[in-house]
This record gives C-alpha cells, sequence and structure tokens, in this order.
C-alpha cells in the first residue's frame, strides 16, 4: 500500500515538473500561432503591421524612361514624396538616405532610394535638387499613379500627399513594412537598416 502511495506521489511530482518545464514553451507557441507580437521589437522606426504589398504600376522617371515599381523588388528600398521643388525637408530626407545607405558599407549596393513627385511642375529645379545623389531614382508621372501609389502607404497620420514629409522602407519583396517621421535619428534609421540587412535571406 505505501510503495503504491509513494509511486503515485512520485509520477505526480514528474508530471508537476514536466508541466513547468513545458509551460513556457506552450504559451510561446499560443502566443506566435495566435497573431501576438510584442508592441516593440527593438527597432526605432514605426513598424507596418502586417506589411503592406505594394501594387504594381508604371511611372515615368525624370529623364522620361519608363519604371514599373516591381522593377524596384529585389532590394530594400528608401521613399520619400515631395513636390518637384524639394524643399527644406524634402532635402532633409534626400540626406538621410544618403548617409544611412553609405554607412551600410558593403551591403550599401543591396539598398537604393526613391523620391515619388506628387507635383512636376518645378522639373528643372528638381534636376538641380537631386544632383548631389547618384542613384536616387525620381518618380514624376504620371498623375494617377502616383496619387494610386501614395494611397498605398497612408498612416494613421495621413498620407504622402498631406505632406507628411516621411521616409517609408519597402522589403525587397515589394512590401511596406516601416516609416520615419521627418524629425527622425538617422543613427536610429541606420541601425534599424543594418539589423535588417543583417538578417535577412532576399535582398
Amino acid at each position: 500500500m505505501n510503495v503504491s502511495v509513494n509511486q503515485s506521489a512520485s509520477r505526480r511530482k514528474i508530471l508537476l515538473l514536466a508541466a513547468v518545464i513545458a509551460l513556457p514553451v506552450v504559451v510561446a507557441y499560443a502566443l506566435y500561432f495566435s497573431g501576438w507580437r510584442p508592441a516593440s521589437f527593438g527597432n526605432y522606426g514605426e513598424l507596418v503591421q502586417p506589411a503592406r504589398p505594394i501594387t504594381d504600376a508604371g511611372f515615368i522617371q525624370l529623364d522620361g524612361r519608363p519604371l514599373r515599381f516591381s522593377e524596384l523588388h529585389g532590394k530594400w528600398t528608401f521613399i520619400t514624396f515631395s513636390p518637384a521643388e524639394c524643399l527644406s525637408p524634402c532635402e532633409r530626407n534626400l540626406v538621410t538616405m544618403r548617409q544611412v545607405i553609405a554607412a551600410q558599407g558593403k551591403d550599401a549596393d543591396r539598398v537604393q532610394s526613391v523620391i515619388v513627385v506628387t507635383d512636376a511642375k518645378a522639373r528643372d529645379w528638381l534636376r538641380f535638387a537631386i544632383k548631389d545623389y547618384p542613384g536616387l531614382r525620381a518618380l514624376i508621372g504620371p498623375p494617377e499613379a502616383i496619387a494610386l501609389l501614395a494611397r498605398q502607404f497612408t498612416l494613421p497620420a495621413g498620407s504622402p500627399l498631406d505632406n507628411l514629409n516621411r521616409i517609408y522602407l519597402v522589403d525587397p519583396l515589394g512590401n511596406f513594412m516601416m516609416s520615419y517621421p521627418l524629425d527622425a535619428d538617422r543613427n536610429g534609421i541606420r541601425k534599424d537598416l543594418a539589423r535588417l540587412l543583417r538578417v535577412s535571406r532576399i535582398g
């Protein structure tokens, strides 16, 4: 009788110990598959959850050549929106994108930058404004394609057409996944991008 009681007590202790060990794993899996995520992953930028696929469309570049948005796939892409005048906020974003990309060293060629022109009237000014940013693509039209693209970057704060002067980050598969306000710290953006390039198996 005592042997049976002792065996039952031992089994209960073993089962209890196994449950204690397994509980964190079970909870972690339950949270993961329920879709829950912590509020922050340590990223500096504002994460878009879930990432938002950008619809393909055809554009006209500043030099007159056509470009489909899907042609940007394969690299991490910084995008900013601005009128062709490219005033101070626009210039700040161009400098930020250039410096953050250059800071990636050997991985810099995995990243590209794009300015989407919401009002292309001042093209001569735009040509002057972007001459110091080699590799920067400028999309100037057609207007309906620009409007369609801008709507896909709408956040609670508004659309790029509301002069938010944000920088948007698109992954190599064409998904909008992070954004930064005008006054974002360049070092914070740099660290985000470096982390993405380090862990990414695409782009």
